[in-house]
């Protein structure tokens, strides 16, 4: 069971609020890689022409930046975690908010790029379950009182 439930109004208004944390999660994690991806490289030319030297300099400022995104990366991850909300896919910017309907756990489910939060799903379904939201699923969401 989730630590924390949110209400359907409760999620909306933080979309804009998880839509910033996933895009700053996502550069992070794509500065990440491609400073990685420099240092790759660089380790292949020099194993393949035998003992060139490299940029230590590109090299240096490539492992620093690589380091930082990976710090950035792990404390917007840890802040993510704390707002309750939960990160099913990084790359299409998936995410569920738990939410109790009649007492029963199900999850509000929200990707970068939707407008607003339109599908739902139980806990046991995952994204192929998704299912519009509608006035009965919104009304049945309201009678309960979120933490």
């Amino acid at each position: 069971m989730a630590d924390r439930f949110f209400s359907y109004d409760e999620a909306e208004e933080m979309l804009p609020r998880v839509e910033q944390m996933l895009r700053a999660i996502q550069d992070s994690r794509q500065a990440a890689m491609d400073a990685e991806e420099f240092i790759s490289q660089a380790r292949t030319k020099v194993m393949m022409s035998g003992g060139m030297i490299p940029d230590h300099a590109a090299l240096s400022r490539h492992k620093s930046e690589k380091d930082k995104s990976l710090a950035s990366l792990e404390a917007g991850l840890k802040k993510f975690q704390e707002s309750g909300v939960l990160l099913k896919d990084l790359d299409t910017g998936l995410v569920d908010f738990p939410c109790l309907v009649e007492d029963h756990e199900v999850y509000l489910c929200w990707k970068i790029g939707e407008p607003r939060i339109g599908f739902w799903h139980d806990i046991e379904e995952g994204f192929a379950g998704r299912k519009p939201v509608d006035a009965k699923l919104l009304e049945n969401i309201r009678r309960q009182r979120p933490n």
